[in-house]
């Protein structure tokens, strides 16, 4: 099989800390190689591991220094002496003002000896010499404190994406030193982020399997990984034409270990791909390697600041979820929430317009949270005096529909209530049940719906949480459900749930809603970079979008058919928005079957495992959509 071998040091464009910087601006200024030493060390764990550190201390040393780390899969690059990042730290403010910076590869990545374990699971009461990312952390910390000179005692973490996960580890069962914590798009459980949503296995994730599953037991500096090679620009095709997800193994028959001797399509050296393809269920393998559950253990010696993305298609539910979870459990914790009109890790970029896709929301956000949140955040618990009074709200959200941020005392709002709206007859969304009626369609599963009308193939997806819906409303296996002109604003925040009543002829199917903002006809362009087929008139701004996979509709452990053409309640939980539909716009609920190639084909007919089906297991259906369904709204008052 072909592949493309990747020779990046540096992280991909799924996950990312620091924005590139050109030769240009390399040679205008250097700060880092101006004014930090750099050392690299391993520093042995518990176990005897030793993990590959790299340390960015101060060349001032007539002070002391926090210690600021950052633990990553994605390599600590570059290596070896005389080479130096152009940029460090959280943000540049925090780089200027002086921190002494950590990075470390984590264990089995890179430079660092032993082997990787995706998401490796927290062990609660650990024997002596045994170990995990949390005690990884722990050992790393206490040498660093101890050994690293000018330091102050004080210790933050932070980090974006599988390094933000790397965050939310530092805090459960937290090394003393450590005082301020920073997960951001933090990964909370990889059966509801990432690579699955709700049981639905994100397709268009299929490039960034082999990242994660291409076996290395020994140090290295140089990528031991590739990339699967597609040979096409048109992603939907190109999934089309592969078929069943059993297809794709021969991706993942790696040539060194003898592909050629086989012919075995079931044949796996992946070890991540073979995982995903032999747990399809929410079974103890996903479990164990989930975070949420654990954050009981977060000491309220250490502040969290938990930073998402409301347009994150990458990970949305961890930062929610993890920020709720120490809420919950941390009832004298220092727990703060930034919510913002980002895409994956875009509040860490040095750019003055903020769009995601096609859709702008403002200048300077990124910026402003970066001197104005993130540096007062670790500057109050590590350089400061520490205490609750930090001068930031608990928690600071972004209306994306008004475009204005908003402080509160509690996420969600405690002035929300729960409003049912109903998905009735005639394309009408209503405030009142008016019937019972069922509204059909047809699923082909040879002309599935595409979760994009953009012609490309990515490495993971990024745009569609803000494109135009259009496209997708005036498809037949589409059921669009819209209010009449709103009079007034009407203001979203929190979470949605999609209270569906449907049927199907078949005895499997997904469901998808999606939540839209339609503007008015005479909405202004603001947007440059706005693809050239788009107009601002009428857009269809999808604020909130979610899958999923039916089978798992009352128990994701224990999944179940359809009974044919039997009418059955399917809920669906949408993660919290913070959005305004204004005067003058119009409120729109989409319900479709297939959203592709974001996620696989479900079969509609059911089998015990969908990565293991075959083609004749593929029928299209009819399903049924009844008008009792419901979309319950976080309405704030």
């Amino acid at each position: 099989m072909k592949r493309i071998l990747i020779l990046l040091i540096v992280s991909v464009s799924l996950f990312y800390s620091c924005e590139p910087t050109s030769k240009k601006e390399q040679k205008k200024e250097n700060y880092v190689a101006n004014n930090y030493i750099k050392t690299e060390v391993d520093i042995v764990m518990r176990d005897n591991v030793k993990l590959h550190t790299t340390i960015y201390s101060p060349k001032d040393t007539s002070k002391k220094y926090p210690i600021l780390i950052q633990r990553t899969p994605y390599s600590s690059a570059p290596y070896g002496e005389g080479k130096m990042k152009t940029k460090i730290g959280p943000n540049i403010h925090l780089m200027k003002e002086g921190n002494i910076v950590v990075y470390q590869d984590v264990r089995g990545r890179w430079m660092s000896e032993g082997v990787y374990d995706n998401m490796r699971a927290y062990i609660p009461n650990k024997k002596e010499n045994e170990s995990d990312e949390v005690s990884d952390t722990y050992d790393t910390i206490d040498w660093l404190v101890k050994n690293v000179e000018n330091n102050n005692g004080n210790v933050g973490t932070w980090g974006i994406s599988y390094p933000g996960h790397y965050a939310t580890v530092s805090a459960i069962d937290a090394h003393p030193a450590l005082k301020a914590a920073s997960p951001q798009a933090c990964i909370g459980d990889f059966f509801f982020d990432d690579f699955h949503h709700n049981g639905a296995f994100l397709l268009s994730y299929f490039r960034a399997i082999s990242l994660f599953g291409t076996y290395k037991d020994t140090p290295t500096d140089s990528a031991w990984y590739s990339f699967p090679k597609m040979d096409s620009q048109d992603q939907y095709q190109f999934f089309l034409d592969k078929g069943p997800l059993s297809n794709l193994n021969d991706f993942f028959q790696y040539d060194k270990l003898d592909v050629n001797s086989t012919k075995s399509k079931d044949k796996i050296d992946d070890f991540f791909w073979k995982e995903i393809v032999e747990h399809p269920n929410y079974d103890e393998n996903w479990k164990s390697k989930g975070i949420i559950q654990h954050l009981d253990k977060v000491p309220s010696t250490v502040a969290t600041m938990i930073v998402g993305g409301e347009f994150d298609a990458e990970d949305l539910y961890g930062p929610l979820e993890t920020y709720k979870a120490i809420e919950k459990h941390g009832k004298e914790n220092y727990n703060t929430l930034v919510f913002g009109p980002w895409d994956h890790g875009k509040w860490a970029r040095n750019t003055v317009k903020n769009s995601v896709g096609n859709y702008y929301f403002g200048d300077s956000i990124s910026l402003k949270f970066q001197s104005e949140i993130e540096t007062k955040f670790f500057n109050h618990f590590l350089k400061g005096k520490g205490d609750k009074n930090a001068g930031l709200p608990e928690a600071y959200v972004y209306d994306s529909g008004k475009k204005e941020w908003k402080s509160f005392d509690s996420w969600p709002p405690k002035n929300v209530v729960k409003e049912n709206w109903f998905l009735s007859v005639n394309q009408e969304l209503t405030s009142e049940k008016k019937s019972s009626k069922g509204v059909k369609f047809i699923s082909d599963i040879k002309r599935p719906v595409p979760y994009s009308e953009d012609i490309k193939t990515v490495f993971t997806p990024r745009k569609y949480m803000t494109d135009d819906q259009r496209f997708a409303a005036r498809r037949p296996d589409v059921l669009v459900f819209e209010t009449d002109v709103l009079t007034e604003d009407f203001t979203l925040a929190g979470d949605i749930l999609a209270k569906l009543k449907v049927a199907t002829t078949g005895s499997a199917a997904d469901w998808i809603v999606k939540v839209i903002d339609v503007h008015p006809n005479d909405t202004k362009e603001n947007n440059d970079k706005l693809q050239d087929h788009l107009k601002m008139s009428n857009y269809h701004l999808m604020v909130r979008s979610e899958v999923l996979r039916g089978r798992f509709r009352n128990s994701f452990e224990k999944p179940e058919p359809f009974i044919p053409n039997k009418k059955t309640n399917v809920n669906i939980k949408l993660q919290d928005v913070f959005h305004t539909f204004k005067k003058g716009h119009k409120v729109q609920i989409q319900v479709q079957s297939t959203w592709f190639p974001l996620i696989d084909l479900n079969p509609q007919t059911y089998v015990d495992n969908i990565y293991k089906a075959d083609e004749k297991d593929f029928k299209t259906q009819t399903h049924t959509v009844f008008t009792d369904s419901s979309i319950e709204f976080s309405v704030l008052k």
